[in-house]
């Protein structure tokens, strides 16, 4: 999940994407939820709720505002989102190697 623009930051309103992959089925994450202001502060609440690490970066989450919900990420995008997930897998073997549960939990 990646947010960006955070009200104090900018005074724009927050904005926030949601991706998913799975890999036997999508050749690319997915964009399964995608909005701005109160929409951007519950798909980053549920997240939060769910364990699912959130990662911010403004430019990345327009980017993915723009695509229409559950089609893959354009080829233009995949460094992009190679660096987020990058980042969650790190965050998943820090919590590994200190004896934690999974952050993902499943997703």
């Amino acid at each position: 999940m990646t947010a960006g623009n955070a009200p104090e930051e900018s005074g724009r309103r927050r904005a926030a994407a949601a991706l998913r992959y799975d890999e036997s089925r999508d050749n690319a994450p997915r964009v399964v939820a995608s909005g701005r202001g109160v929409v951007a502060e519950n798909i980053i609440r549920r997240a939060r709720e769910a364990g699912i690490p959130v990662h911010e970066d403004a430019e990345l989450v327009e980017a993915l505002c723009r695509l229409r919900l559950d089609t893959e990420i354009p080829p233009e995008l995949y460094l992009a989102v190679a660096q987020v997930l990058a980042f969650i897998f790190r965050l998943e073997a820090g919590a590994k190697a200190s004896g934690e549960n999974s952050l993902l939990r499943g997703y």
